[in-house]
């Protein structure tokens, strides 16, 4: 038996830029699903909103997101979750890294760790923490 985790993003009108934007950095396929092509407008102003999308990668990334209704509370929150990034070289890390923080601010600087040859941690444009690190022997 195993269950798989997907990390699901909430948003409040951003989920289609944030999943645009994730696709850009770490590949993989996009699907949205608006309220509209859903057929389940209750608000005419978030018809084009995302009620279910995804990015899926052949590289194992996978996130989900959408938007919350304006007529549900919405609080995104202080450090509320950390999206972990895990891969196995240095090289293919950085990529990510670089352009995750296309936009958004380094909470702790990319380089070398106790646990891994490299690790960071940064706020995405969109206010979502990355922690990005490479698999070493410390926590494979």
């Amino acid at each position: 038996m195993s269950v798989t985790t997907t990390t699901h993003l909430n948003f409040r009108g951003d989920a289609r830029s944030a999943l645009e934007f994730y696709q850009s950095v770490l590949g993989g396929d996009l699907a949205a699903v608006t309220y509209k092509d859903a057929g389940n407008v209750q608000e005419e102003s978030e018809a084009d909103h995302v009620m279910w999308g995804q990015v899926l990668a052949e590289n194992g990334f996978h996130v989900m997101a959408y938007d919350v209704p304006a007529r549900m509370a919405y609080d995104q929150g202080e450090n509320s979750f950390f999206v972990s990034l895990r891969g196995e070289t240095v090289e293919e890390i950085t990529g990510y890294w670089d352009g995750l923080c296309d936009g958004g601010t380094v909470v702790i600087p990319m380089g070398p760790a106790g646990w891994a040859p490299a690790y960071g941690m940064v706020r995405d444009r969109f206010g979502v923490v990355w922690v990005l690190d490479v698999v070493g022997e410390q926590n494979a």
